[in-house]
């Protein structure tokens, strides 16, 4: 990896071509993808979760992953990442060469039996399994597990933040290299947020990840705020706000990537995304799936009169 990168103050880790194309009908070509992946490098996205190793008759919107991995992992200094919801999945992503893995493991017994068709003890030995698998095959491999519906489920209703911090523990002692929180279904509010990321960090601490907030009901970026206010420096985004939770009817998607790069380098923080740049990789995607709706203020009103970038 380069260690040319200038220092940062949060890392955005764009999750859209993974998490927005899952969710949407249309396949976008493999040349689409790699082009837009491009845009997103030269935005200045360092993490990016360019797919998810699933069965291609499930999903398939995934069924180029290697291939997608194989192109991103030409780019020195971005993070390849690919969500992986079994062994098998994960086997595959090893092999073709990534550099992190997430896991989903989720709050809700309900969505975890929809989403992934396991229990929650059985997912938490899937994750002891992909990680003894890690150890094995490529050992400098990351492995988060996205706690998703963390903060409520579509299903079940309320989660309680007792098995929240309870899942976290029991993936970080199965290996997990770090726990993060997802508000899958946009149920989260900021004092929330808060407490729930000041619980996990007090007892998982530093092995606490990324804050990954929907825009249902529009509080992803106040959700975001509230986190990075108790000491969370990474946070999951999808350009253009693509993307969604199949178990949340309704759900507008993920927080838009540009509107986060804005928020934080307005307030002085370095993310080291070109935000201009970050808006002109809309196009390579709207390119790809023409016709699917996009979410987003800051494209909308476009960038201040005199902006200049901090750093």
């Amino acid at each position: 990896m380069s260690t040319s990168l200038q220092p940062i103050d949060v890392l955005i880790s764009e999750v859209g071509p993974r998490d927005g194309l899952q969710s949407v009908k249309a396949i976008m070509p493999t040349a689409d993808k790699l082009r837009w992946i491009d845009a997103l490098v030269a935005a200045g996205l360092r993490e990016i979760e360019v797919c998810s190793f699933v069965p291609a008759k499930h999903l398939p919107q995934m069924a180029d992953a290697a291939d997608v991995v194989r192109h991103a992992l030409t780019h020195p200094g971005v993070t390849v990442m690919a969500l992986v919801p079994n062994a098998r999945g994960a086997e595959a992503a090893l092999k073709a060469g990534v550099h992190k893995l997430t896991l989903p493991v989720s709050a809700s017994e309900a969505h975890s039996l929809a989403n992934v068709h396991m229990t929650r003890k059985a997912m938490i030995e899937a994750v002891r399994a992909i990680v003894r698998m890690r150890d094995e095959l490529s050992p400098g491999v990351k492995i988060e597990a996205g706690i998703s519906t963390a903060f409520g489920c579509t299903i079940q209703g309320e989660v309680k933040e007792d098995d929240v911090v309870w899942l976290a523990s029991q993936c970080v002692e199965a290996g997990a290299d770090e726990a993060g929180l997802s508000d899958s279904t946009g149920m989260a509010n900021p004092a929330q947020v808060k407490r729930l990321f000041t619980r996990v960090r007090s007892e998982i601490g530093n092995k606490t990840g990324a804050a990954h907030m929907h825009n249902t009901r529009g509080l992803g970026l106040a959700n975001c705020l509230a986190a990075y206010d108790v000491g969370v420096r990474t946070f999951d985004a999808s350009l253009g706000g693509l993307g969604g939770c199949p178990y949340a009817p309704g759900a507008t998607g993920n927080v838009v990537t540009e509107d986060l790069v804005f928020m934080f380098e307005a307030m002085g923080l370095r993310t080291g995304v070109d935000p201009a740049k970050l808006i002109a990789a809309r196009l390579p995607l709207m390119a790809g799936i023409p016709g699917e709706p996009l979410y987003g203020m800051t494209p909308l009103a476009g960038l201040p009169k005199g902006w200049v970038q901090a750093n």
